[in-house]
């Protein structure tokens, strides 16, 4: 039988290798906002193990908008550099380099996981975080500062500026951040986005800054290259954002030129019952598919060679994106294919190890 799995996906002029993506992992390994070394040899040996798109993580479009201090970011040209290097090296094993582009609103300003994930004070390093309203993620959280009407156009021009500095650094996918309770999500939420003007209140006006960044970006970028948007497709939370609404959103999206929705779930509010499991999210990414009428990325808890294909074969998803299953093991895609039958090309280097 021959893979789905490893067939190829065209996006545009960017056609995959096969339907494993690595999808974007913060490292949180970077000093203001410069990608080191660390990223060279993650991003390149994920590249190197077969995967088809190397999704580098979560980059700040603005400096206010990274995670932690710690995060990687290309808010202005000096970042490119490093980038280019890393994505030079992604396209030379025969993958295609993709960047996610994030702002974290109210998520922002933290220590780094191994050193506990609290909330940093300005005075300690940290900054006054923005969200589109004063609300806080937690009881006990700072509370974010509310964007004003008139600096919501200027987080769209950081996004799209972003955007050409990626195109710059050689990064064929951009994909747009709108998930785990990150800026956009947090707009297009009710329980995050309480405003009273055209950013908020109803679904159109939720949706406002997701649409004009889709847009501005998808300027930004030559027609040639794939525009991603992750979305949460549910806050998993009453009266937040859900299935319903993603599909609408998915609808408005795609023919502003997004190629493919790269769908997870929850990450907006604290204490979410998520009945995390394998595959738990794979649903997200069929509803869409079917609903939409759009390609979708299915990501979460997908680890067996086996249950990655049945996803592509059975139509759930037209790509699988692996997180921590290739944190364990950056050859996971060489594996999986040797298990399915599929005929893949090894790097030369590493041939004596394929039989």
């Amino acid at each position: 039988m021959t893979s789905r799995l490893f067939s190829p996906l065209v996006l545009r002029d960017v056609e995959l290798r096969n339907r494993v993506a690595v999808s974007p992992m913060c490292q949180y390994s970077s000093h203001d906002g410069f990608a080191t070394d660390w990223h060279y040899v993650h991003l390149g040996s994920r590249a190197v193990g077969g995967a088809a798109l190397i999704m580098a993580e979560a980059t700040a479009v603005t400096p206010d908008g990274r995670i932690s201090a710690h995060d990687l970011g290309i808010w202005r040209d000096e970042h490119v550099p490093q980038l280019e290097r890393c994505a030079a090296f992604i396209e030379g094993q025969g993958a295609a380099p993709g960047i996610q582009l994030a702002h974290a609103g109210r998520k922002a300003s933290v220590a780094r996981p191994w050193e506990g994930g609290r909330a940093v004070a300005p005075a300690d390093g940290g900054w006054q975080t923005v969200a589109p309203s004063a609300i806080p993620m937690r009881p006990g959280d700072p509370a974010p500062r509310a964007l004003r009407r008139d600096e919501v156009p200027e987080i769209v021009a950081a996004f799209a500026s972003a955007a050409r500095r990626a195109t710059d650094a050689g990064f064929r996918v951009i994909e747009l951040h709108a998930a785990h309770g990150y800026l956009l999500h947090q707009f297009l939420s009710p329980l995050s986005n309480q405003r009273d003007d055209d950013y908020g209140g109803s679904f159109e006006n939720r949706c406002r800054l997701t649409v004009e960044t889709v847009r501005a970006v998808r300027a930004a970028i030559p027609d040639s290259s794939a525009l991603l948007v992750r979305l949460s497709v549910t806050d998993w939370a009453p009266d937040g954002w859900d299935e319903l609404q993603s599909v609408a959103l998915a609808r408005l999206l795609a023919p502003l030129g997004v190629d493919l929705f790269d769908c997870s779930s929850g990450g907006l509010v604290a204490g979410a019952r998520i009945p995390v499991g394998p595959g738990y999210q794979v649903g997200f990414a069929g509803l869409l598919r079917r609903e939409a009428e759009v390609r979708t990325g299915a990501v979460g808890l997908i680890t067996d060679p086996e249950q990655a294909e049945a996803i592509v074969a059975d139509g759930k998803a037209d790509l699988v994106l692996l997180a921590r299953e290739l944190l364990r093991d950056p050859y996971w895609p060489l594996r999986a294919a040797k298990r399915l039958g599929a005929d893949v090309s090894w790097p030369p280097q590493y041939l004596r190890a394929r039989d």
